[in-house]
């Protein structure tokens, strides 16, 4: 049941990174195509904040994919819901609403 949560969280940020990729390198595409440059175009701030933005989400998506890995690993290894600080167990409720929990509440 844990592992078929990880997996579906780990499957839906692959897709997210996908689609979050694919944006950013349309956007990248759309912006060696233009004759606009950024600093002079009224829209240019918009460009780079879009751009600012995507590459932020994409950073975030691709951290948790690796929080989900680390996660699998930890239940692989016998040590999922075991926090990394203090060694006692992670409330269930935690990682309910966080499966890839590292830490007990306390800890975090």
């Amino acid at each position: 049941m844990v592992r078929d949560e990880l997996l579906r969280l780990r499957a839906g940020a692959r897709a997210e990174e996908a689609t979050l990729a694919g944006d950013l390198e349309a956007l990248f595409t759309a912006s060696r195509d233009s004759n606009a440059d950024d600093e002079h175009d009224p829209e240019g701030a918009t460009i780079g904040f879009e751009r600012a933005q995507l590459t932020a989400l994409l950073a975030a998506v691709r951290a948790r994919i690796t929080e989900v890995d680390d996660a699998l690993r930890r239940l692989d290894a016998g040590s999922y819901g075991v926090c990394e600080r203090c060694g006692q167990p992670i409330a269930a409720d935690r990682l309910v609403a966080r499966p890839f929990a590292r830490w007990c509440m306390n800890c975090a």
